[in-house]
């Protein structure tokens, strides 16, 4: 008796051979956002270097000319585009003039963010609207903008998929204290990102979050000295991760064929609890 297989294998490499499991992005575009440094700025050199053509959105211009500058050099495609994401009409002519000028949207990388921690009793409200503007509302414009054209370019794109992608952080997954409100701004990210999934995963947009722990770039200098003191003390004994390790695990998601779809990434350096 010869049995039917449940599942279709054409898409399975022969025995004895290696499947080729990272795509390249070439004729894809993708938009980054906080692009002027850190996470930001490292993910749009690997897109870029992995054939995509890269809109960089972040407010400091000068540091943007810079990276485009880098990724012309190496051969990329780069297009600037100062703008307060925390601003809805900036955010959206972000994504409107992605495409206008690079012809589509294949992929949004929703990193700008900012984090700025203490003791919830006694913080100053602005810190926490600035954490609310940013993580959340800033994101939200950003992805409102950006879907319907991911919707589309999963139909006329080679490869039939596209990608929203939210940093979160380690503290979208687990509350700690002193950092209530980006605790809360960070958990709504991870429960927007898992709910907008389901809504869009069979039609080829997959949306992704990333968490990472302790990363070396500017995120903590923003914080008032006796939290950055703190923060000091708290993490002298670990090895921070670089923006490159982020921006590694950002491309892995991006480039893994249309069947495959990375939810979620928790990220943190090897000697953090």
């Amino acid at each position: 008796m010869t049995s039917t297989p449940f599942f279709d294998k054409s898409t399975h490499p022969e025995p004895g051979k290696v499947r080729l499991t990272t795509e390249r992005l070439d004729g894809t575009v993708a938009l980054v956002t906080g692009a002027s440094s850190g996470i930001g700025a490292a993910t749009a050199i690997m897109l870029a270097a992995n054939g995509a053509a890269v809109a960089l959105a972040a407010r400091r211009k000068d540091r943007l000319e810079g990276l485009a500058a880098t990724i012309r050099d190496q051969g990329g495609t780069a297009l600037v585009l100062e703008s307060d994401v925390t601003n809805e009409q900036q955010a959206t002519d972000a994504v409107e003039g992605t495409v206008a000028e690079l012809g589509r949207l294949d992929t949004l990388v929703n990193n700008a963010g900012v984090m700025l921690l203490g003791p919830v009793v006694g913080a100053p409200l602005s810190e926490w609207q600035a954490m609310i503007e940013l993580n959340v509302l800033g994101l939200l414009y950003c992805a409102h903008a950006a879907l319907p054209h991911l919707l589309r370019a999963v139909e006329d794109s080679p490869r039939h998929v596209a990608d929203l992608v939210n940093i979160s952080s380690v503290a979208g997954r687990v509350a700690g204290k002193n950092r209530g409100v980006y605790n809360m701004t960070k958990h709504g990210v991870g429960a927007f990102s898992e709910s907008l999934r389901q809504e869009v995963t069979k039609r080829h947009v997959r949306v992704s979050l990333v968490e990472p722990g302790l990363v070396a770039t500017e995120l903590a200098g923003h914080n008032r000295a006796e939290v950055l003191e703190t923060m000091r003390t708290q993490f002298s004994d670990v090895q921070p991760m670089q923006a490159e390790d982020i921006a590694d695990a950002i491309t892995y998601i991006v480039t893994r064929p249309r069947q495959i779809a990375v939810n979620e990434m928790l990220i943190r350096p090897t000697e953090q609890e």
